[in-house]
């Protein structure tokens, strides 16, 4: 009997409070499908960072004749002992994985020409023009300043290079797009919570009467509150099961319908990350709103 009337008081205050709940219902689902998102933006850079971060290389570049005859190639191109024992040491590091790749001045011309094809800047160089060098893979990319500091002074040695430099920008701009969804999403987070007091406090205003009698009957303060505080869950819960959703349509028509198949050389997350984050989502859904009404309730259900 209990049950049944504490479901009939969530009916009634759903239907009194209508348009409120749907405010709520969307405000909640934007929110957290923002919530949802920026966790699975997240995730997508740590898998780029570690799919990128794998291949790019630290590159040696050696003086040629070409250069200008100052600072480490002051003395002309690098020699072949130099080279030798460059080579010697990056084998003896612990950090490097072997092999270390020797390219050639004519191997980095072909790679130049393969990337620039018949394009006008490819004829502006020729092969003599392009340093040979010694591409290093690390074990840990984030190491690089060992080998910039053993190698970048050396004699011979005209620049020491980091592949990263290259994806991190894109990185950052990721970094700062998640930043910014957050903010977004406390500020609409911060709106749906205004938006479920506002509703519990005009629903309890409403049915003062029918909670003076109860009061009046012995019913508890946990008794009472429970219609209020189940309708706020159950109106959350709608707004996150609409976020999961978004979250789960965002993937697959975003990410697997299209950024997948424009830009293979990314490695997106998979179902995996979503699954991980659908639950959380959920919860927060249910228990933001309920803790909510909880808070605001005790104003205006005092004996």
């Amino acid at each position: 009997m209990r049950a049944q009337f504490v479901l009939s008081e969530i009916g009634v205050g759903l239907r009194r409070n209508l348009t409120m709940t749907v405010a709520v219902i969307v405000s909640v689902a934007l929110s957290l499908g923002l919530f949802g998102a920026s966790l699975l933006m997240r995730d997508q850079v740590s898998t780029m960072k570690g799919y990128w971060y794998d291949k790019v290389n630290v590159s040696i570049f050696f003086c040629n004749k070409n250069d200008a005859e100052s600072g480490n190639c002051a003395k002309g191109a690098a020699t072949q002992q130099q080279k030798n024992e460059i080579k010697a040491e990056l084998d003896r590091l612990p950090i490097v994985q072997k092999p270390v790749v020797y390219e050639s001045s004519d191997q980095a011309y072909k790679h130049y020409k393969e990337q620039f094809g018949d394009t006008p800047v490819a004829g502006l160089v020729t092969p003599d023009q392009l340093p040979e060098s010694f591409r290093v893979k690390l074990k840990d990319p984030t190491k690089y300043a060992v080998i910039k500091s053993a190698f970048s002074e050396r004699p011979g040695v005209q620049e020491v290079q980091d592949q990263r430099d290259t994806v991190e920008p894109l990185f950052n701009l990721l970094n700062g797009m998640n930043i910014a969804a957050l903010c977004v999403m406390g500020l609409m987070l911060v709106v749906a919570l205004m938006l479920i007091v506002n509703t519990v406090r005009v629903s309890a205003f409403s049915r003062r009467r029918e909670t003076g009698i109860m009061r009046l009957v012995g019913a508890s303060s946990f008794y009472i509150q429970m219609p209020f505080i189940l309708e706020a869950a159950i109106a959350g819960l709608l707004g996150a099961t609409f976020a999961c959703v978004l979250i789960v349509g965002g993937k697959y028509v975003l990410i697997n319908n299209w950024l997948a198949k424009k830009i293979q050389v990314i490695n997106f997350i998979g179902w995996d990350s979503v699954a991980a984050v659908l639950p959380l989502v959920l919860l927060i859904g249910l228990l933001m709103p309920a803790l909510a009404a909880f808070f605001a309730l005790r104003k205006y259900l005092k004996v």
